[in-house]
């Protein structure tokens, strides 16, 4: 089986304004790779990576992570023109809603395709990103909470039971923490810069109520490259899936803590990423016949961002 890269031009009209980092640039440079035969173009030529269009993220399930007022209030908002989510400090434009709803759906779409045996794994190439969306808020350039929605997909609709959430982006995913706080059936495990936007994410936040003991919050230094994250990985992140035994691992594969980005101080290489798909793609053979399903959140240098893309997706297309 291969890999789905699963995108849509949709998410490229979410427009937060002039001088944003997370602007339509950084799924065009990524898209590009894509169409260039020397780059993923190969692995789509060989068979090893599918591109596959999505479908929208139906209202009834995203209210099943996001209260029904929220997601409506999101319509209205983009519908009546504003320019910042009242929730937080996020911009958005007319058009974000759809954008929103198309990457949440692309997530959805890549589960069903893992889960259903279509495809080994998925990389969803999508924006506006997610991990930051709470409940009832966005905010940190995020709208829906995308994996999040992935992980009650899969559980709702394919009978999972234990969901893994690895989410190594620079920031805190403060929105994923906070929708499964209490839920024993979803391990977030988290590797962050501390301190850091959104300023949570402490070693001693490991969720609560039945939820106790299921997150795991790795605050790294700035500065701290691929030795801290792959010790990091081995000695604690791969330990807890191994114990929790996941039947669906997800990341949240945000780029931001290569050492060229301009938003974060950690010093991560594209061979440091690539080395932690590959721990992830071995845990996921141990534990739940492969299946994992990445999606995109920040990378704010688009040389860097387009590069670890590549290098992620590769690692995947080879199992």
């Amino acid at each position: 089986m291969s890999t789905a890269f699963i995108t849509h031009n949709v998410c490229l009209k979410h427009d937060p304004g002039p001088y944003h980092p997370e602007h339509e640039g950084r799924l065009s440079a990524i898209m590009d790779t894509l169409q260039d035969a020397s780059r993923l173009g190969r692995l789509i030529v060989d068979g090893q990576v599918e591109v596959h269009v999505p479908q929208k993220a139906e209202v009834e399930l995203l209210s099943t992570i996001h209260s029904g007022a929220y997601v409506a209030s999101v319509q209205e908002w983009c519908e009546n023109g504003l320019s910042v989510l009242p929730t937080g400090d996020t911009n958005i434009c007319p058009e974000t809603y759809n954008a929103a709803l198309m990457a949440a759906g692309s997530v959805v779409d890549g589960v069903t395709l893992v889960m259903t045996g279509k495809n080994s794994n998925a990389f969803c190439g999508v924006r506006p990103p997610g991990h930051h969306a709470e409940s009832d808020r966005g905010m940190g350039f995020c709208i829906f909470n995308n994996v999040a929605l992935g992980a009650k997909h899969a559980q709702l609709h394919y009978g999972v039971e234990r969901v893994y959430i690895v989410d190594w982006d620079v920031h805190h995913g403060n929105g994923t923490q906070e929708i499964f706080e209490n839920d024993s059936s979803v391990f977030y495990a988290s590797i962050h810069q501390s301190p850091l936007y959104p300023f949570t994410g402490m070693a001693w936040e490991t969720g609560s109520g039945q939820g106790e003991g299921y997150t795991l919050n790795i605050p790294v230094k700035a500065g701290a490259g691929n030795a801290e994250y792959l010790q990091a990985f081995k000695e604690r992140i791969v330990p807890a899936a191994q114990t929790f035994r996941p039947d669906l691992i997800m990341v949240s594969a945000g780029f931001d803590a290569h050492t060229d980005d301009p938003l974060g101080g950690t010093a991560v290489t594209e061979d440091g990423f690539a080395e932690m798909t590959e721990l992830m793609v071995e845990l996921a053979h141990r534990c739940c016949d492969g299946r994992i399903v990445s999606v995109l959140e920040g990378g704010y240098d688009l040389e860097a961002l387009s590069k670890c893309v590549e290098r992620h997706v590769g690692v995947l297309s080879k199992t």
